[in-house]
């Protein structure tokens, strides 16, 4: 079956779906993006994209961020995920990734005089991880890049350098991924996911100022935990605060929600999947492929 890509105003066959190699973007990371799921729901035979407006209006922050500018508005981005998906016909859990990106076709870093572009590409996904008795984790070595650096609060794909490189070595010190702290040793998120812990039954997370990304998962869960009575803390958060948090869990559309078992050799609690985690995991799985009405609103029926 051909498959199909959005790309400069054209949905065009995932082949052809092609950029010059002199391209900014690609020659320097200015490019944006955005990760999006969409999940099948096989009782309604409904295919559900999960908060796509909250989605597109963080690219268009990341894009200000970066001197660019969508060529769509919110309404318009949305418009055209659904022709895309119609168009390729899923039936099954599927990933977006929509970039905006500088096309501009010379070698130099600068952003001014030039042009955005933009496109959208869709696969088949499932997991991202599948550990069903949690994940390995270790701290990493690396630092995060600071908001006055590469800001990780813009999805600037230049930066994914850095959780690259994090996540590389953790795989190859033999864990499924890391923990990374800012430049002064206090905690931020994971390699490309944002991190909560359980203590005390109480959510504890960084701050939106602790040099993260500010998650749209993130986001889902702490209004969902608060919504079923779980309190959440947003503070900055020390390492050896890992070590004896009762439960931890990473949060991402690619990731969902990943519980961790062990951090550095320690065992997080009591070393598999815990009570908080598993409830949040549960009522989440559900809501994305809207079954549970208060949340419906999130989700954009494709079919």
């Amino acid at each position: 079956m051909t498959e199909y890509y959005f790309i400069n105003g054209d949905y065009v066959e995932a082949e052809k779906a092609v950029i010059p190699v002199r391209t900014h973007a690609f020659l320097y990371g200015t490019s944006v993006f955005e990760g999006i799921r969409a999940y099948w729901n096989d009782d309604e035979k409904q295919l559900y994209a999960f908060r796509v407006q909250e989605h597109f209006a963080r690219m268009e922050k990341s894009g200000h961020i970066m001197y660019m500018k969508s060529p769509y508005t919110v309404e318009e981005h949305c418009e055209i995920v659904k022709k895309l998906l119609k168009k390729n016909n899923y039936k099954e859990d599927a990933y977006l990734r929509p970039t905006l990106y500088k096309m501009a076709q010379r070698v130099g870093p600068g952003l001014q005089d030039n042009p955005d572009g933009y496109l959208l590409l869709v696969n088949k996904m499932g997991p991202y991880i599948d550990v069903p008795g949690g994940l390995k984790v270790c701290v990493s070595s690396w630092r995060r890049n600071s908001d006055n650096a590469i800001p990780p609060r813009a999805k600037v794909a230049g930066g994914y350098a850095n959780a690259a490189l994090i996540k590389a070595d953790a795989h190859y010190a033999g864990f499924d991924d890391a923990i990374v702290l800012d430049e002064c040793g206090a905690v931020t998120e994971g390699s490309a996911m944002n991190l909560f812990l359980v203590q005390d039954g109480k959510l504890v997370t960084t701050t939106k100022t602790d040099d993260i990304l500010v998650g749209v998962t993130r986001n889902t869960v702490i209004e969902i935990a608060r919504d079923i009575g779980i309190e959440v803390e947003e503070r900055p958060v020390s390492r050896t605060e890992l070590y004896i948090s009762d439960e931890a869990f990473y949060t991402g559309t690619g990731a969902q929600i990943l519980p961790i078992a062990s951090i550095d050799h320690r065992n997080v609690g009591t070393g598999g999947v815990g009570k908080v985690s598993a409830e949040l995991q549960r009522v989440y799985n559900d809501v994305v492929k809207g079954k549970v009405p208060k949340y419906k609103k999130w989700c954009m029926p494709i079919y």
